[in-house]
């Protein structure tokens, strides 16, 4: 019945936004990190506070490649591509993502914006020039690069520990968070900040809130509709309803 409920809030719904974490890519042979067999369980975290990177390039830089440097065979599941299908149709104003995998634009998903950034990036730490990821695993010997244009270490162009948001990119998904009716929060726990204040500002506006997760969330109090479930079978499901229920 829940399916069917978010199905209909959503062709009423003048601007649907949502907002996916950790679960949404885990069907697609990602590893969370905070789960039991997340990566905070083999890496201690520390390692990636942005000081002790400052203080530790080489060291940083061999960890992530070896724990996050994504291969070719990860591919959007059919969680991302109900999403973009979503958005195609002009039902899904955008989505918010903690991810910094790129699938939901690899499922066709145009209006993205990225929290914690990209791992298809570099950027410098002084200049803020982005290089393609791919380019600096490929020359990297052991030793950190350096920015081509003013020597400064380069990082992964992702949100370390310590490090704050883009105020643009947070500024946009709070716009975007304000400019929701139905405001879905889908694979994630809601437990970090400040992604787990979207909801509340959604809500202030007057959204309803709907979880879909497999386990419950720091926020399922606020929830108008909670769905537990593999995100990957239940956004499906809903997108097939809410194409039946524009054909009647």
């Amino acid at each position: 019945m829940n399916a069917e409920q978010v199905a209909e809030a959503i062709l009423n719904s003048k601007c649907t936004v949502a907002l996916t974490g950790a679960g949404i890519s885990t069907p697609s042979g990602i590893r969370d990190f905070r789960g039991p067999q997340g990566i905070w369980k083999t890496i201690n975290p520390e390692k990636f506070e942005i000081n002790y990177f400052i203080d530790n390039p080489d060291e940083v830089w061999n960890l992530f490649i070896n724990s996050f440097a994504l291969g070719e065979e990860v591919k959007p599941n059919d969680a991302h591509r109900a999403l973009a299908e979503l958005e195609k149709i002009n039902l899904l104003c955008g989505v918010i993502t903690q991810n910094i995998d790129g699938l939901h634009q690899k499922a066709g998903s145009v209006n993205v914006i990225e929290l914690h950034g990209n791992l298809e990036r570099a950027v410098c730490t002084r200049c803020r020039k982005n290089y393609p990821l791919k380019d600096v695993i490929k020359n990297f010997t052991g030793k950190s690069s350096v920015c081509p244009s003013c020597g400064g270490l380069l990082k992964p162009d992702i949100i370390f520990f310590g490090e704050p948001l883009d105020q643009d990119v947070l500024t946009k998904a709070i716009e975007l968070a304000k400019a929701s009716d139905i405001f879905l929060a889908i694979g994630t726990s809601l437990s970090v900040s400040p992604a787990n204040q979207l909801p509340l500002y959604a809500k202030l506006k007057g959204a309803k809130l709907i979880i879909i997760n497999e386990g419950r969330t720091e926020e399922d109090e606020l929830a108008d509709i909670i769905i537990r479930g593999r995100v990957e079978s239940i956004l499906p499901e809903i997108i097939e309803k809410v194409k039946i229920k524009r054909k009647k």
